[in-house]
């Protein structure tokens, strides 16, 4: 394991994909062209964003060597789709997370694709949809891209109510000189309670502090919040712990043809993944200091409220037993 030095942080998980295979026990894949809606029983084709991928876990799709993973998308027919691609998360299929973390850092080291109709995309879901269907519980996209715009990354919070009342605060971070997405780069997150920052090779691109949650729904759909008895509690819906996607989407049938057309494959490779705890936090992210001084707080109100009982009934007339 390479050597992360980074004041502050303590590292608490990691993949550097140099064995022979994928760790199962840190990854697992969506596998098809869609979902079942649980909410409104219907099926839910192209995940929801007209994508065009069937994904699987073959190693067509999915490749290890030279200490990196290759999340490929692959002009070949299956089950009615015209591609294949892959999707890599760190929670399985069947619901049991192999690693979510609530606050902290995440780093992801990548080259991704960039095409008009390509959408690569590492990103974060909630483990538990607590406040509802996407995206009252939130999203975290540390990496997102136009494909026709190689030279910008999106670094994006999704929020507000289920669909398709959810909200979006996205900032555009153009990269410097002739860089490329497709070149090495480092994409970062760092969250903790009331604050997101994004950062691209350790450039700070954007800070984030205004968001909301609203669970209410009509007929089975989120609803626009009026009121503040509507909004979940600050800092919903970013106060769950959340879990790490990435895939290589096509989007655009016309486009993704051109671009597959002459390539026949294009991939996001990734070189590590990092989660990383802030020294000196615990859960909640409050520190061990303030930590201390609220325990100190509650155990001198304690104190005191029983010092004042104590002569409260010292000072009283007994009542008779037989009294309420």
């Amino acid at each position: 394991m390479q050597d992360i030095q980074r004041p502050g942080w303590t590292l608490v998980w990691n993949d550097e994909f140099d064995g022979p295979a994928i760790d199962r026990s840190k990854w697992d894949f969506d596998l098809g062209n869609g979902f079942y809606d649980y909410r409104v029983h219907e099926w839910v084709p192209g995940w929801g964003n007209q994508e065009l991928q069937y994904y699987t876990a073959d190693e067509e799709n999915v490749q290890l060597r030279d200490s990196c993973v290759f999340i490929r998308a692959v002009k070949a027919p299956l089950h009615g789709c015209g591609y294949t691609s892959a999707r890599l998360k760190t929670k399985a299929r069947d619901g049991r997370l192999l690693f979510g973390k609530l606050y902290g850092r995440i780093e992801v080291r990548a080259r991704v694709p960039w095409g008009k109709g390509l959408w690569p995309a590492i990103w974060m879901l909630p483990v538990d949809d607590k406040y509802g269907g996407w995206a009252a519980s939130g999203e975290i996209d540390l990496m997102e891209i136009v494909g026709e715009q190689p030279h910008e990354v999106l670094n994006s919070l999704h929020f507000g109510s289920s669909y398709p009342r959810r909200s979006l605060i996205t900032t555009t971070h153009r990269l410097p000189g002739r860089s490329r997405v497709s070149d090495w780069h480092t994409y970062a997150v760092e969250w903790e309670p009331g604050e997101v920052r994004f950062f691209v090779d350790d450039v700070q691109t954007c800070t984030y502090r205004h968001w909301w949650s609203c669970s209410k729904l009509e007929a089975e759909q989120g609803v626009q919040a009026t009121t503040e008895t509507d909004l979940n509690p600050w800092p919903a819906p970013f106060d769950q712990p959340f879990y790490l996607v990435m895939n290589n989407v096509i989007q655009d049938r016309a486009t993704a043809v051109m671009v597959l057309g002459g390539f026949a494959v294009v991939q996001i490779i990734v070189h590590m993944v990092y989660f990383l705890h802030m020294n000196g936090k615990i859960q909640g992210g409050w520190t061990m200091l303030s930590t201390i001084f609220t325990v100190v707080f509650v155990a001198i109100a304690i104190a005191g409220t029983l010092w004042v009982m104590f002569h409260m009934n010292t000072n009283m007339m007994p009542m008779h037993p037989n009294a309420p």
